[in-house]
């Protein structure tokens, strides 16, 4: 199946992966834009190539998941990915592990999300803090 890719769907798909408000969207391209604007941005099949490089700098994602991401492409990748993780499972479980190293790996992951989170939400701050002070 060969499916068009539309660059306006994928840019509300990440803008919304991201938390971003179509009006914070709109203030980050500058003083041309509107939420009605980036609403007509986002029913766009094809978008300007230099256009598109803006919004993927702002959403904070390469340019080229904006132009390839497709849900056949996504769902294959979970797809495969349960099944082999399934594969694995059954393989596997008869390893001997750790649990306290387990524990420790979680809580090392814990870590790194909560510090990206952290980060996105000092991001978002700062965002609102440049909207206030227009």
């Amino acid at each position: 199946m060969n499916e068009k890719i539309h660059h306006g769907r994928n840019i509300k798909r990440f803008r919304e992966m991201m938390g971003i408000k179509q009006e914070s969207l709109a203030f980050e391209l500058g003083p041309d834009w509107s939420q009605k604007k980036i609403s007509l941005l986002e029913q766009k099949e094809e978008v300007e190539e230099e256009l598109l490089r803006q919004v993927a700098e702002i959403l904070k994602v390469p340019a080229d998941a904006i132009r390839s991401f497709t849900e056949e492409a996504a769902i294959n990748i979970i797809s495969s990915t349960l099944h082999d993780n399934a594969g694995s499972i059954n393989n596997h479980c008869s390893l001997v592990f750790n649990p306290i190293d387990k524990w420790v790996e979680a809580l090392e992951e814990n870590k790194k999300l909560y510090e990206r989170l952290l980060e996105s939400e000092r991001e978002k701050v700062e965002l609102l803090k440049k909207m206030m002070e227009k």
